[in-house]
């Protein structure tokens, strides 16, 4: 049974938006996973950790016969290749890969996952790349769209909103 998710994903060491093309195609080659829409990429201040560079930022729907935390999985072992160091919290990454909701579970949390993902609905940096290509996804009683009304977008900028950007090398 296929089920569908959404990603969030960031990054600001090295080339993030590289590095975010290159995780969605390796969720994408896989047999149990595929991306079905991805957001624009926007660059977005610093969250919790401050004194750091700017990130960039997006989002992605995958249709999945992997359970949550099964994806999870595969999104840690895929930030693990791509030599990802978790030296602080919110530190800088080269890349960052979070489950931020699972169709069909409304609440979860376990050892490894949290559902829906803890403070995304004060974060623009994930409510608007998600209200790009969920806007109707419900999150804590409200709908995407709008939470991401609410989120104090100050300092986020579109980086890039070509369709398929992240499908090139």
């Amino acid at each position: 049974m296929t089920r569908k998710a959404w990603l969030g994903l960031g990054g600001n060491l090295g080339d993030p938006v590289a590095a975010m093309g290159r995780a969605l195609r390796a969720l994408d080659s896989r047999d149990d996973t595929s991306v079905t829409s991805v957001s624009p990429v926007y660059y977005t201040p610093p969250w919790g950790k401050v004194d750091q560079p700017s990130f960039f930022n997006a989002c992605a729907k995958v249709v999945t016969e992997l359970g949550p935390e099964a994806l999870l999985s595969a999104c840690l072992d895929i930030e693990l290749e791509m030599k990802r160091e978790r030296l602080e919290r919110w530190g800088p990454r080269i890349i960052d890969i979070d489950v931020l909701a699972y169709e069909g579970v409304e609440s979860l949390e376990s050892i490894s996952l949290i559902l829906p993902h803890p403070r995304m609905t004060e974060r623009a940096f994930v409510l608007v790349p998600l209200a790009d290509i969920a806007p109707e996804l419900v999150i804590e009683g409200k709908q995407v769209a709008q939470w991401a009304q609410l989120a104090d977008k100050a300092g986020m900028t579109t980086a890039r909103d070509d369709a398929g950007w992240w499908r090139k090398n």
